[in-house]
């Protein structure tokens, strides 16, 4: 029996995404790594594993439509419109379980403080 092989290298798409989404802040995080799961998932139709595929290369490969260095605000335009169009499409297919993943990780990166306590 043939062994199934993923055309998608995941651990190298990973750390393309972690690299990105650490500089980005966990706002700008949170649908990245939300969209990198539902493509991980087997749940997930093919035709919409393209979709995030496209979107999430857009994002950490050095190719862009705009240059973010020649026109700073709208040079992101393009990739927060691939992502939101991407997210957008699959949001049907985030379940619990990834939101939860996703969470966890993004506690790990970026530790919320403890507010400090005023006593008198």
């Amino acid at each position: 029996m043939m062994e199934k092989r993923s055309v998608i290298n995941y651990s190298e798409l990973w750390e393309k995404i972690s690299e990105y989404t650490r500089k980005a802040g966990r706002v700008s995080a949170r649908p990245v790594l939300l969209l990198y799961y539902v493509l991980k998932s087997p749940d997930t139709p093919k035709s919409d594993k393209l979709l995030i595929v496209s979107a999430l290369s857009y994002l950490v490969l050095p190719i862009d439509l705009i240059s973010a260095r020649r026109l700073p605000v709208i040079g992101w335009i393009d990739e927060i419109v691939s992502l939101t169009i991407a997210y957008q499409k699959v949001s049907k297919y985030i379940t619990l379980e990834i939101q939860w993943k996703v969470d966890n990780i993004l506690d790990r990166w970026f530790p919320e403080t403890e507010p400090e306590v005023l006593t008198n």
